[in-house]
Formats: structure tokens, sequence, C-alpha cells
């Protein structure tokens, strides 16, 4: 037995949660959407977890990609969030038209302007009610110190500033 879907989202919804953008590349074709399901999975050896709609573009072309990259954003960067979450894709059919990328090893595009990313090869994925969990090998990861971007209850927040002396 388990709680009513209503309630979970509820509670849900008073968890902050980093916001990421998800992309892919190959094959199977280039596309990229917002998530904040992710989270390090495991250290040894590096690895990523993501939660993506299991009947999402993203979740089949990141399995038929066989990687992906998790783009962590900072505060800076709600335009980014909300363009990979498909607010412009009535005026474009590109979700990267116009966004600087940092694609020196094609195709898998890494957000040129994203405050951490994590570039993943697919081992590992399930299906876990509506949603494609996907683990993933880190195979590059590029570091950044930006404040994070984070989500809760609908609406985007950035990091407060750190207290002196915290």
């Amino acid at each position: 037995m388990s709680v009513a879907r209503g309630e979970f989202i509820a509670a849900m919804r008073t968890v902050a949660h980093s916001v990421a953008v998800v992309t892919t590349g190959g094959v199977a074709g280039r596309h990229g959407a917002t998530v904040s399901s992710f989270c390090s999975a495991s250290a040894d050896p590096p690895s990523m977890l993501v939660s993506l709609r299991a009947a999402s573009r993203i979740a089949r072309l990141v399995t038929g990609n066989g990687a992906f990259c998790i783009n962590v954003l900072g505060e800076q960067q709600r335009p980014l969030a909300d363009r990979f979450a498909g607010a412009d894709d009535a005026g474009t059919d590109d979700r990267f038209s116009g966004i600087a990328l940092a694609c020196d090893r094609e195709p898998l595009p890494v957000l040129r302007a994203a405050a951490t990313a994590f570039r993943c090869r697919v081992g590992d994925t399930f299906v876990a009610g509506s949603h494609l969990v996907v683990v993933g090998t880190v195979i590059e990861v590029r570091a950044g110190s930006a404040r994070p971007l984070t989500y809760r209850d609908g609406t985007y927040y950035a990091a407060p500033a750190q207290l002196a002396g915290a």
C-alpha cells in the first residue's frame, strides 16, 4: 500500500531540487530537457542517476545514443531552464538554437553556460512507475563554482548568499 498520488506530489513540492538540463546527441538525434531529478549514484565508479519521463523524447534519445550530459544550472540561468522545459517550443523546433555549446567532443552537447557538467555513458536503466531511471558512468566532468538554481513548489529560486562565519 502506498500514499495517495496527490499527497505524494504535495509533499514533494516542499522539497527544493537543483535544476539541470539533460542533453544528448548522436545517431538517435539531439535533444535537451530540463530536469530536477538527478543525483550522484556512486563514487566507485563515478556515476550519476537521472530520472526521465519514460514516454518522453529525451528518454528515448538518451537510451538510443547511449550517452547524456547533466548540465547543472547556476542561479542566473532561468532562461536556459525555461528554454529546455519547452517554453520556446512554439517558436523554434530546435531547443539548442542560439545556445552556446562546448562540444569539443561531438556529438554530445554540453551547455557552455552550465555551472557544472557531467558527461556520462549510459550504464544501467530501469523503469520506476512512469519514469525511466538512467545510471550513467561519468566520463568527463567540468566543475564550476556558481551558486545553484533550485526549484521548489513550481518556482525557481537562487541560493541564498552564504552567511558570514558559516
